[in-house]
């Protein structure tokens, strides 16, 4: 029994050594991307199965397989509306993609059901069951927004962090 006790102490010494160096995150967290940094006065490039474009209210709807390309940056998912600047109708304000949503930059990717990107802030605003991965690593949430020019961003509702030791 004595042994149990010392194995059981030493168990919960080490855990707790463990989670003193990790980072604690509760209801929202601040996080870094190193590789979410990004330039968002890169052309953009859209893949997709079917293209409607509504003149009068300058929308244009990708849906099936969407791709989007800028950069190194890739955006995919079921459908993405693109909406034109108010002042310049050639010029893309933002991209609302919705459905399996996942956005890839450098070695670090996110999902989610939801990702609003506007283009002139270079923010990425992510909604439903966001999980971001780095590396080894996983953090997940209800929301993310990212700030592509400073490759930070912010994850809030119930964050849960996975973090493998000795990796990165």
């Amino acid at each position: 029994m004595q042994a149990f006790k010392s194995l059981l102490t030493s168990a919960c010494v080490a855990a707790g050594l463990l989670i003193m160096q990790t980072p604690a995150f509760a209801q929202g967290a601040e996080v870094t991307f190193g590789g979410l940094k990004h330039d968002s006065s890169l052309p953009v490039e859209i893949t997709s199965d079917q293209l409607s474009v509504d003149q009068s209210t300058g929308k244009a709807i990708f849906s099936g397989d969407v791709l989007i390309g800028q950069g190194a940056l890739r955006l995919s998912a079921t459908t993405v509306e693109v909406i034109y600047g108010a002042n310049d109708a050639t010029k893309i304000s933002k991209l609302i993609a919705t459905g399996g949503v996942t956005f890839v930059n450098g070695g670090e990717a996110i999902e989610s059901q939801r990702a609003v990107y506007d283009i002139q802030a270079a923010t990425v605003a992510l909604s439903g069951d966001v999980i971001l991965t780095q590396g080894a690593n996983a953090l997940s949430g209800q929301s993310m927004i990212v700030d592509l020019k400073t490759g930070t961003g912010r994850i809030e509702g119930r964050v849960k962090t996975i973090l493998q030791p000795g990796q990165q």
